[in-house]
C-alpha cells in the first residue's frame, strides 16, 4: 500500500489525512485523492487494477459459492475486488465515500452488474444491517484514525448477516501504542473487538507484500455466529 509508493506520493497522503483530521473529518481525504489524481491511476496508491491477490487467492480456494448470494466491498476504492466477486455469482453492492471513485468504477466497469453507490463507512445505511452473506474489508479500518477505531469495527460488523464470513485485509501492529499514520494498524485488543460484537475467527494468514518485512499484514476470516448460537 502507502510504504511502496515513491517518498513524495507518501508525504502527500499523510499531508491530505492530517488536514482532514485537523477538520474533525477523517474520511474526507479519500475524495480529495481521487479527484486531483484526475483519471491517473498511479496516484492512487492501492489501485492495482486487479483483485486483491490474497482475496482472489482465498475465493480460489473457496469455490463454489451459492449464487445470489449478497456480498458488500467496503470502501471499494476502482472496483477490481467487486467485479471479482460478481463474476464468481454474487449479488454485489460495493461502496467508496468517494464520488469520483464511484463514477471511475462506473466508467472502467460499465456493463456490471455492481452496484456501485457512495456511502460512508462512519455512516451506514441502516437498511444493511445483518444483510450480507459475504463482505470485503481491505485495509479502510487501518486508514482511519485510533480515535473512530471502535466505531468503525461496529460498522464494518454490522452489516455482516448471521452465518455469514467477513474476510478482512489489513495491517496489524504489535503494540498497543498509538502508530503514527495513515495508515495506523489494528492491535490485538482492536481485533478483540470482532469477537466482542459477534464474530468468530476461522483462520488467520500472516503475508508480507514486495518483500517487505517492516509492516506484519493479515488476512483474516470470521464468521458470524448463526442467531440460535452464541
Amino acid at each position: 500500500m502507502l510504504e511502496q509508493q515513491p517518498e513524495n506520493l507518501q508525504f502527500y497522503i499523510k499531508q491530505l489525512a492530517t488536514e482532514a483530521l485537523q477538520k474533525s473529518d477523517p474520511s474526507a481525504w479519500f475524495e480529495v485523492l481521487y479527484a486531483k489524481a484526475k483519471g491517473d491511476t498511479a496516484q492512487i496508491p492501492w489501485a492495482k487494477l486487479a483483485p486483491h491477490p490474497y482475496l482472489q487467492d482465498w475465493l480460489t480456494n473457496h469455490e463454489p459459492f451459492a449464487s445470489g448470494q449478497k456480498a458488500l466491498v467496503i470502501g471499494c476504492g476502482l472496483g477490481d475486488d467487486a467485479e471479482a466477486l460478481v463474476n464468481l455469482g454474487f449479488e454485489v453492492t460495493a461502496f467508496d465515500i468517494s464520488p469520483t471513485a464511484i463514477a471511475w468504477c462506473q466508467e472502467r466497469f460499465p456493463n456490471s452488474t455492481v452496484n456501485y453507490i457512495v456511502a460512508d463507512l462512519l455512516a451506514i445505511p441502516s437498511q444493511w444491517h445483518q444483510a450480507f452473506n459475504f463482505v470485503f474489508e481491505c485495509r479502510n479500518i487501518q486508514a482511519l484514525p485510533l480515535n473512530v477505531r471502535s466505531w468503525v469495527i461496529s460498522s464494518v460488523t454490522s452489516v455482516l448477516a448471521p452465518g455469514g464470513t467477513l474476510l478482512m485485509i489489513t495491517h496489524v501492529r504489535d503494540t498497543e501504542a498509538e502508530p503514527s499514520g495513515p495508515p495506523w494498524p489494528l492491535s490485538n485488543s482492536e481485533l478483540v473487538q470482532f469477537k466482542n460484537l459477534g464474530l468468530y475467527q476461522v483462520e488467520q494468514l500472516v503475508f508480507l507484500e514486495s518483500g517487505q518485512i517492516e509492516v506484519k499484514q493479515v488476512r483474516i476470516e470470521y464468521r458470524r455466529h448463526n442467531s440460535l448460537s452464541k
